[in-house]
């Protein structure tokens, strides 16, 4: 953990700025900015000792009033839900009792019953809607739905809108998808089935008929669209419409292709409601950090955020690619309903879509679903065999569920008690190429990546934060907000980050963040200049050989930023940075690059210069921290520990060292912190493997006792501890003021729910 003792021991917490902030509340005013009175929410502040470190714990916030139970849609009561992705030959060789009585078995609530849309698993009368080869007329969609009904299960008629057969082409061409030159867009593994296009009548036309069709013969609760919209991406089609629309990967294109997935959803979702009220449409809605449509947006109009985001990648390998989809929809969901799908086959590239993937790397999923405050729903494709061909998926996810279903009450999440947020500046991540030093579409994601691993090394309570919601009412939770090279910003969002400041909120920004505007304009200075004290002196610099370094200079008194920086004068720069103007008394300075190799020349010609490497501001009410490079990414393609470490220690400045919660013990994990109706729930997630980078887990070395503080709101007391994997109770006590307990040991996950008395 840091070491919090030279930074207090500096004497920078003095004055007001060292006072509970709710002791200076006010309303905002016309004073200047880095002036104005804060009026962020304050809990009081416990200090108390652990292992030579200061600690700074902060009152949780007061309890939310529970719901009505009236008051909330029927999907909020689902806590399960399974899916066999049915197949052609699924007529031919499914058991549909052995398949209803394992999602029965597993205590799904819901399960997902293909319709289709590519091929019909009913006697569809739809227009190119094709019967599959193995149907022979039979009602499979009706007697799957009959079967899951007969057990008490809810259904979601599962439709695909991305790709048809040759004769619906030859009698729509334009419904096709096209390049450039005018050629249908056909699919790179099926080529006898074209892409088409969400801008064409497919959408208008097909799709809506399919949907009342279904509507007209069966009782389903509500209807999905696999395969649309795209995510992750955005499509380029050059058919006649789309043509007419501003080129794609642009921030006008993405505007208009949210205004059509927002127009098309609306009207799916009326004709669902159509049979029954509380019927609705929803469709994919993953693609963490990119997502597809304005996330922001979707978010108002959707009952069900559907997290088609199913394992590890050879492009998205970290350990920790669930709950960071878990952390986007709790950034723009308001508590509405989110489930991620957990592939139960083999999601890698290559794939074995009929295979069982390793039952450690499911089952993390799975927790990781749970603890990011997602609904876990478990998925297999083919029904080979009657249900038998592979059988190892089929007891981890009954398992897993039949565990969940005792804890139901533990599990369902209320809001987080994280008091740090991070801007996920979705517009940046989906359109910004990367600056002109590093060109590339991962760029953004290493950034990502470097961030989270840093903050979960820290151990620290967080959110992701949409730059689209920005307000203060949002934002007065968190003691720090991050901009981890949040590129675009329009000056709107500037605006309210300069007011959460004003407020007493804490910045930290990095590179590039707000060089650009919400059209990807480049500004001639960044949008958050005043704000942060700084200046840009020249585009952006690359590393050819030696990266930048950053000087340690003399401060009048030591500073919390290099705590923990001994025998040295120098640390690490960064791979990238925009040169800022000089400021008074800079904490590191820039050594610019050098050669590399050869070692006879790899030494600075300039070791000394006024080019400050981070520019730091204490206006006695919010606090700013600006990093000229891209430190956050230059972390993660390194993994250099100084560059960790500066970062936590700018987290530890920022935030005054405050934390809802303390969590002190061995190993890499993540955290979460929820308040739930029975009390809270503090989740435990064991990244100690070798496979955490590069999936599948293979196996979690088991950590050692987890420490864990916190300190609750005041008048609540806790009745009981409980660990849920491990079905014990553990002893607690509150000692100066802070509940503490400790859960001996952590294998894969481990949940505390703490009962309130």
């Amino acid at each position: 953990m840091l070491n919090r003792r030279n930074f207090l021991k500096s004497g920078l917490i003095t004055g007001a700025a060292g006072l509970p902030l709710a002791s200076r509340l006010s309303a905002l005013d016309s004073t200047p900015i880095l002036d104005a009175p804060p009026v962020l929410y304050a809990p009081p502040i416990l200090a108390a000792k652990q292992a030579g470190d200061e600690l700074r714990l902060v009152e949780l916030p007061p309890r939310m009033a529970p719901p009505h139970p009236s008051s909330e849609p029927w999907q909020k009561r689902v806590r399960r839900v399974g899916q066999t992705n049915m197949t052609e030959h699924d007529p031919a060789v499914m058991n549909i009792d052995a398949w209803a009585d394992y999602w029965h078995a597993a205590k799904a609530d819901i399960v997902f019953v293909s319709v289709t849309g590519i091929l019909a698993y009913y006697p569809s009368k739809v227009p190119f809607h094709r019967h599959g080869k193995y149907l022979n007329g039979r009602d499979f969609f009706g007697e799957c739905a009959a079967a899951a009904r007969q057990r008490g299960m809810r259904v979601v008629a599962r439709m695909s809108p991305d790709l048809n057969w040759p004769d619906a082409l030859a009698a729509h061409p334009e419904w096709a998808m096209r390049h450039k030159d005018g050629s249908v867009q056909f699919s790179g593994e099926e080529p006898r089935l074209f892409k088409t296009c969400m801008f064409s009548s497919y959408m208008d036309d097909y799709i809506p008929a399919i949907i009342r069709e279904v509507n007209s013969l069966y009782d389903v609760d509500c209807f999905y669209s696999n395969g649309w919209p795209p995510l992750g991406s955005l499509p380029d089609c050059h058919c006649a419409i789309c043509s007419k629309l501003p080129a794609s990967d642009t921030p006008a294109y993405w505007r208009a292709f949210t205004d059509r997935v927002l127009d098309v959803w609306q009207r799916y979702d009326a004709l669902a409601k159509e049979k029954k009220k509380d019927s609705f449409f929803f469709a994919n809605s993953g693609g963490n950090v990119r997502g597809g449509p304005n996330l922001d947006q979707l978010a108002k109009i959707l009952a069900w955020f559907q997290a088609d985001n199913q394992g590890r990648t050879q492009h998205e390998p970290a350990i920790w690619g669930c709950s960071l989809q878990g952390r986007v929809c709790n950034a723009v969901l308001d508590g509405k309903f989110a489930a991620n799908v957990t592939a139960a086959y083999s999601s890698s590239t290559p794939g074995w879509r009929n295979a069982s993937k390793n039952p450690a790397e499911a089952r993390m999923w799975l927790s990781q679903t749970l603890a990011s405050g997602m609904v876990p729903y478990f998925h297999f494709v083919g029904a080979e065999n009657g249900f038998d061909e592979d059988r190892r998926w089929q007891p981890v996810g009954r398992d897993y569920f039949n565990w969940t279903a005792q804890h139901d009450a533990h599990l369902t999440t209320r809001r987080s008690l994280a008091n740090i947020g991070v801007v996920i500046g979705q517009a940046t991540q989906l359109l910004y190429p990367g600056p002109a030093t590093a060109r590339s579409r991962s760029y953004m994601r290493e950034t990502t990546n470097g961030i989270y691993d840093a903050l979960l090394r820290g151990r620290f309570a967080w959110d992701y934060i949409h730059e689209d919601r920005l307000d203060l009412d949002r934002l007065k939770k968190y003691r720090a907000v991050l901009l981890p090279n949040v590129a675009m910003l329009s000056d709107r969002q500037c605006d309210q980050l300069r007011a959460y400041v004003q407020a007493g909120g804490s910045l930290m920004g990095s590179f590039e963040t707000s060089l650009y505007d919400e059209n990807l304009k480049p500004r001639s200075d960044f949008g958050l200049a005043a704000l942060f004290a700084i200046g840009k002196a020249a585009d952006a610099i690359g590393t050819n050989g030696n990266p930048y370094y950053a000087r340690i200079e003399n401060p009048p008194s030591p500073h919390a930023l290099l705590n923990r920086f001994t025998d040295t004068n120098w640390l690490p720069g960064a791979d990238n940075r925009v040169p800022l103007k000089p400021v008074p008394d800079p904490l590191l300075t820039v050594v610019p690059g050098f050669v590399h190799y050869p070692p006879e020349l790899a030494y600075p010609p300039q070791s000394h210069t006024t080019e400050p490497a981070v520019v730091l501001r204490d206006s006695g009410a919010g606090r700013t921290a600006w990093f000229a490079g891209d430190i956050e990414r230059s972390y993660w393609i390194t993994g250099h520990g100084d560059l960790l470490r500066l970062i936590h220690n700018t987290i530890g400045w920022l935030t005054r060292d405050q934390r809802i919660l303390h969590v002190d013990g061995p190993g890499f994990i993540e955290v979460f912190a929820w308040e739930t109706a029975p009390g809270y729930a503090i989740h435990l997630l064991n990244y100690n493997t070798p496979d955490a980078q590069h999936g599948w887990l293979q196996s979690i070395e088991p950590l050692g006792p987890q420490q864990v503080r916190l300190k609750l709101p005041s008048g609540v007391r806790a009745k009981q501890v409980d660990l849920l994997r491990a079905g014990t109770t553990v002893p607690h006590r509150e000692e100066a003021g802070a509940l503490q307990f400790t859960i001996p040991s952590l294998g894969e996950y481990e949940v505390a729910a703490i009962t309130l008395a």
